[in-house]
């Protein structure tokens, strides 16, 4: 069993973070977006892999082999950011005619992946969703089996989204499509959708394609998005070990879980959580920061942080205040 994961996107809104991080390195809950995904992967038991990179992908190179040294696995590049449908058509010769389970590479979800591989016929993943008209949708039937899929519609006949994970058996069959839009010049604003070849193999291959339902999605794509798929990994993380958090200990400092501190990290006098996640080797000093994710090699001093976003190797120094405050008195700092 393959896995495919486009990793090549440049994460436009999370800029100016993703101007030197691709977005699937940066850090939920203790690991990051593309770990979270592949070990998902891995204890299903998908063993070979496809990754497709472009934008800063030297990045996404360096941090598989360093994080999976044992890992099979083929790198494509996307040189040309033309869409997911282009960037999957670039792998047909790593995929051939074997069936891959397809995984976008901003998208982490909640959902049985072994049940999905071991499908007798190809899966979409669906989330009922209130506005569609931002995501592909698919009609289904009465049985869940899709009947259409559209891209960003109009006008919505479904509310059912499509989350980015996606079991294909008849693989020949998507590279036909894949190639068939592409010849046909079937883009909008340049991007190849992955969604209109599905469409193309329900409709002229007759492909069944099956809709099974995700218990949750977040797709780490916005800013909001990210800190709220952290704190709820953060929250699940907490509850499988059977505690309230890891149990950390540092100078000074009081740490409301649930949180994630990777090794060499220095906090003093700081008051961490709910909802943080901290990279490794990141100095905190004097310091409130809750519901925020905070990368590696980063140093913060004197701030005040909440719904925040800093990137590795960051300097963060505020203002030192020192207060003398009578009763009944209410002083905002901003």
């Amino acid at each position: 069993m393959k896995a495919i994961i486009p990793v090549a996107g440049a994460g436009t809104k999370l800029r100016p973070l993703t101007y030197t991080q691709p977005k699937a390195l940066i850090p939920i809950a203790g690991k990051t977006i593309l770990s979270v995904i592949v070990d998902q992967l891995i204890e299903a038991g998908v063993t070979d892999f496809v990754f497709v990179i472009g934008y800063l992908g030297e990045k996404i190179q360096r941090y598989v082999a360093k994080t999976y040294p044992n890992l099979k696995y083929t790198i494509v590049n996307q040189e040309d950011r033309k869409g997911t449908g282009h960037a999957i058509w670039l792998t047909k010769d790593a995929i051939k005619d074997e069936e891959v389970i397809i995984v976008l590479g901003d998208t982490v979800c909640d959902y049985n992946v072994s049940d999905v591989i071991k499908s007798s016929t190809s899966q979409i993943g669906v989330k009922k969703v209130d506005d569609p008209r931002s995501f592909g949708v698919v009609e289904l039937d009465s049985k869940d089996r899709v009947i259409k899929a559209v891209e960003k519609p109009l006008i919505p006949k479904s509310n059912m989204a499509m989350v980015g994970v996606y079991y294909i058996k008849e693989t020949k069959e998507l590279f036909d499509a894949l190639e068939k839009n592409m010849n046909s010049r079937m883009d909008e604003e340049g991007e190849y959708h992955l969604t209109n070849a599905i469409e193309y193999m329900i409709e002229h291959h007759g492909t069944q394609f099956n809709a099974f339902r995700v218990n949750n999605w977040f797709d780490c794509g916005k800013k909001e998005t990210l800190l709220s798929t952290n704190a709820i990994l953060l929250k699940e993380m907490s509850e499988a070990k059977g505690e309230n958090g890891q149990p950390y200990h540092y100078d000074s400092s009081v740490i409301i879980p649930p949180v994630s501190i990777a090794e060499g990290c220095k906090i003093h006098n700081s008051i961490i959580g709910p909802n943080v996640t901290i990279g490794e080797f990141t100095t905190v000093q004097s310091a409130i920061i809750k519901d925020s994710i905070i990368g590696s090699y980063a140093e913060l001093t004197e701030v005040v942080l909440h719904s925040s976003i800093i990137g590795s190797d960051a300097f963060v120094r505020g203002l030192s205040q020192s207060l003398n405050i009578g009763d009944n008195t209410e002083i905002d700092l901003g």
